[in-house]
This record gives structure tokens, C-alpha cells and sequence, in this order.
């Protein structure tokens, strides 16, 4: 079969259709609150805007680059120690919101965690294929491959765990989780993983105030309707106003200083409420399209780098909507996940389109 000459335009109509939708909802959900707080409703879209124009020409970038020339050692680890180090440094800055997680220049913020989620993905393709060449099924070899593999991934988890931001560290795991699946890892030693987590999961949510709340609030949050259960009872309130059709846009009543950081991890409330059941399943239908896009490209190419670069991407990109989605319907615990290409947000917008880029990349050279 001859290759691709032009990328996959599903996947680039429905990347462009998330950050359209995404702007929109942004200055919905926004624009009381921005101008209450900065005089203007425009203080987040404005700023929305800009990453969005920034990110969408560093997607354009990674379309036309080759994905095999970043299959390259001195990039790989390069990155690895960049990230490491930003990961560590952000622990010497002041605290935000009772958090180490951004480098902030003027009125711009950048979340080192972010770019974790592509190196990671990076690191593992680049490694296990590595050892797919030097040894056919590498998978089978704990000492030589898996514990290389995973202990590089386990330091980036712990560090972002410690800023603290457990649930970017559980996305950013998951990631990793299905790369090893697609290359190969057996199901035991997934199972061993999680056998050894369960201690260390165990302390950091029951041992931890404000993570035993979100636990208690999300198994019966009208216990706490005033403290822990505020925002899933909100965001719920919000889901359920919506309807079928809404409430038109921006004429939402949740958003009103009712449900909290409605532009954010919330704004799929948001679109429920003001979009109804026909916007909100128009969202889950771009993400799944997403998904069967993405896959479809990671079943096509032959060579074994993308196909890991492409199953990581789409897995960073769907599972974190899946969260986001997941926790704004009450199906998870509060997390604060943001939804991909559609939550405000600049370096997660930034740092996603980049990644769709190189997809899209890979979608073109597919065979």
C-alpha cells in the first residue's frame, strides 16, 4: 500500500472542532468572573486565544517533521533530565494555591507537569523499542527491560505526586500503562504494579485531609454540601439544568461564582448546562472520534516508534478526558484534570496540539 500523502483529516477536523468548542466555552464560562476579577470579560479568552494561536502553529510545525527524528538518544534523555530538572526546580518557587506546579512569567504560567505526559510517552517508545530490536519478546524480561522502562517513569510520578498532584501522576501512569500494554507486558505484572501501589495509594489519599474529603465527598457528598461535596453537587446541579438542549449559551446560572473554576476543570458542566444532552454528547462524540483516529493510525504504521508515539498520544489525550468527564457526572472523585484542547489552560493546550502534531505526523506516513 503506498503511503499517505496528507495527514488523517478526521483527526485534524475534530483537534480543530475541540478548540473551537473549547474558546467558546472558555469566554462562556468566563466572562462574568474575568470581568468581576480583571475588569474586562475578555482576560481569559484573550489569553486562551494566544496559546491557542501558539499552539495550533507548533501543531502545523509537527505535522511536517518527521516523527523518526526524534528517535534520537541525545533528544530522548535530554529531555528527560530537562523535565526532571523543571520538576524539582518548581519545588524552590513560591506557592500557588497551597501547590508547587507552575513557573509564572508576568501574567503566563507554565506547568512543568504537562510536558511529562509527552516525554514520558517519548521515553518509553523510544526505549522498548530499542530492546524489541536488540531482543524479540523483550517483554518477558523484568530485569532488563520493564524495570528500565518503569523506573525513569516512577521518579517523574513521584515528583509531580509531590507537589502535590496525584491525579496528573495517576494520568500520567495510565499513559505508560498502555504503551506497555500495546508493546507487549503481560497482565500478572500489571498486576503486581498495582499490588504495590496499593500501600502508597492507600496513605496518600487516607493519610491526606483534603484527598479522605474528596473520597467521602464523592461517596455521599450531600453530607458535606457546604465543604468537600460543594463541587460535585454543583457541577451535577449544572449537569441536570442542561436538559436536552440547554439553557442557550452563556445564559448557564451554575457558572455564576456557583460552581468552582467553571473554566477549567468544570467546563464540561458548563457545556452541559448551556449546550444540554446534544452538546455534551457532541463533545464525548469528538473525543471518541479522536480515539478510533488515533488507534487506527497506531494499527497502521508499521514501524514500531510511532506505533508507541501514537497509542501515547491518543491514550493522553482520551484518558484524560475520560477523567475530566467522569468526575464532572460523579463517576470519579474530584481531580483537577483539565479537558483536553477544551479547558482553559495555556501550557496543557500548548503542549497537547503540539503533541496532535506529531500524530497527525504519523498519520501521514502510515502505511
Amino acid at each position: 500500500m503506498a503511503k499517505r500523502v496528507s495527514v488523517d483529516r478526521w483527526l485534524f477536523t475534530v483537534t480543530m472542532l475541540l478548540v473551537f468548542v473549547g474558546l467558546v466555552m472558555v469566554f462562556s464560562a468566563s466572562a462574568v468572573m474575568a470581568r468581576e476579577r480583571f475588569g474586562s470579560p475578555y482576560a481569559f479568552l484573550s489569553k486562551q486565544l494566544i496559546w491557542a494561536a501558539v499552539g495550533l502553529v507548533a501543531m502545523v510545525v509537527a505535522m511536517r517533521v518527521d516523527y523518526r527524528r526524534y528517535k534520537h538518544p541525545a533528544l530522548v534523555f535530554s529531555l528527560m533530565g530537562l523535565t526532571t530538572l523543571l520538576l524539582i526546580s518548581v519545588f524552590f518557587l513560591d506557592r500557588s494555591h497551597n501547590t508547587h506546579r507552575w513557573f509564572r512569567v508576568g501574567a503566563f504560567s507554565f506547568q512543568p507537569s504537562e510536558l511529562a505526559k509527552p516525554v514520558l510517552i517519548l521515553f518509553l517508545a523510544y526505549f522498548l523499542e530499542a530492546r524489541d530490536k536488540m531482543m524479540p519478546n523483550s517483554m518477558d524480561d523484568w530485569r532488563n527491560t520493564l524495570v528500565p522502562a518503569a523506573a525513569p517513569v516512577a521518579v517523574l510520578l513521584g515528583l509531580i505526586v509531590l507537589q502535590p498532584d496525584l491525579g496528573t501522576a495517576i494520568a500520567c501512569a495510565g499513559i505508560a500503562a498502555c504503551i506497555l500494554y500495546v508493546a507487549g507486558m503481560r497482565l500478572r505484572y500489571f498486576g503486581y504494579a498495582l499490588g504495590a501501589s496499593l500501600a502508597p495509594l492507600y496513605f496518600l489519599i487516607f493519610h491526606v485531609n483534603f484527598r479522605r474529603d474528596r473520597i467521602l465527598a464523592f461517596m455521599n457528598p450531600y453530607a458535606e454540601r457546604q465543604k468537600a461535596g460543594f463541587h460535585l453537587i454543583q457541577s451535577l446541579i449544572a449537569v441536570g439544568t442542561g436538559g436536552i438542549t440547554g439553557t442557550g449559551l452563556m445564559e448557564g446560572k451554575q457558572k455564576l461564582f456557583y460552581l468552582p473554576e467553571p473554566h477549567t476543570d468544570f467546563i464540561f458542566a458548563v457545556t452541559a448546562e448551556e449546550l444540554g444532552l446534544v452538546g455534551a454528547l457532541f463533545v464525548v462524540t469528538l473525543f471518541a472520534i479522536f480515539l478510533w483516529r488515533g488507534m487506527r493510525a497506531s494499527w497502521r504504521t508499521e514501524d514500531v516508534f510511532g506505533r508507541y508515539l501514537a497509542v501515547g498520544i491518543t491514550s493522553m489525550v482520551v484518558l484524560q478526558a475520560f477523567i475530566n468527564i467522569s468526575v464532572v457526572l460523579g463517576m470519579m472523585p474530584t481531580k483537577g484534570i483539565p479537558l483536553p484542547l477544551v479547558s482553559y489552560g495555556g501550557s496543557s493546550l500548548f503542549v497537547t496540539l503540539a503533541c496532535v502534531g506529531v500524530l497527525l505526523n504519523i498519520t501521514k506516513q502510515a502505511e
